[in-house]
């Protein structure tokens, strides 16, 4: 059985995100990028399955600059086994949009046809939490959303997995072929060691470009403007709860 596990290069959790003086996009020049943190615990997801032996073949991809390499690099040497690398040059946190990733992950599910694709539930740049969904949309296959666990059936046909919903815990059981997005709470990510970062450079990775495949590229949403939250105001006390009410009626007009 195979899988495809989709990685995003993103702006680091860590970084501070700053806007640039136009105001058309958050900054990236000279900022430190790593594996969007949901893709991570996709990859990981798929390298358990692989080791408890229901995979025998993970297939990491990405679609984004030159620079997605050292992501897809990344995959590699947590234990991936090889990858492809969809190059563009659009920017991925606001003109390469969910719909045309998902086209694009569909065109390499048609070629390498796993048994099983996973992603990040969410990309922590633009937070659309919809390329999952597009995808088992355009492929015809069953979605399971949000996975705190995942468990794959003896026979190979279906998997059980536990989704993080508002009410609690839903566990939903789907036939194989499916798609998988991972939530924080599905695995503890492994590092990825500097021996496996050596040997990665040996794996296998094939260039595309987004252009051959044939997907419409012409983004469907246009960002206006950029801008940082306003700073917060500093908290002040009040003498008496009468006080308090008062405030936060007339105001903060939150009563």
């Amino acid at each position: 059985m195979r899988a495809v596990v989709a990685v995003k290069r993103v702006v680091d959790y860590a970084v501070k995100v700053r806007v640039k003086a136009d105001k058309s996009a958050v900054e990236t020049d000279s900022v430190k990028m790593s594996m969007n943190p949901f893709c991570e615990i996709a990859v990981e997801e798929g390298l358990r399955l692989k080791e408890k032996g229901h995979l025998k073949e993970l297939i990491a991809v990405s679609c984004g600059p030159d620079k997605a390499s050292e992501t897809l690099r990344q995959a590699l040497a947590m234990g991936a086994d090889r990858a492809i690398h969809i190059k563009t040059k659009l920017r991925t946190d606001q003109e390469l949009q969910p719909l045309h990733v998902a086209k694009l992950l569909a065109k390499i599910v048609e070629k390498e046809n796993p048994s099983m694709v996973l992603l990040g539930k969410q990309a922590i740049d633009d937070d659309s939490n919809q390329t999952g969904s597009m995808l088992a949309g355009l492929m015809g296959w069953p979605q399971a959303g949000s996975a705190s666990k995942v468990e794959v059936d003896e026979s190979k046909t279906f998997i059980t997995v536990a989704r993080e919903v508002d009410s609690g815990i839903q566990e939903v059981k789907c036939p194989l072929p499916s798609v998988v997005t991972a939530d924080l709470r599905l695995n503890e990510p492994r590092y990825a060691t500097l021996p496996n970062l050596m040997k990665a450079k040996k794996k296998p990775m094939e260039v595309l470009d987004a252009e051959s495949l044939g997907v419409d590229l012409a983004p469907r949403l246009q960002v206006l403007k950029v801008e940082e939250p306003p700073a917060r105001a500093g908290g002040i006390k009040v003498d008496s709860v009468d006080d308090l009410v008062n405030k936060l009626k007339n105001e903060a007009k939150v009563l």
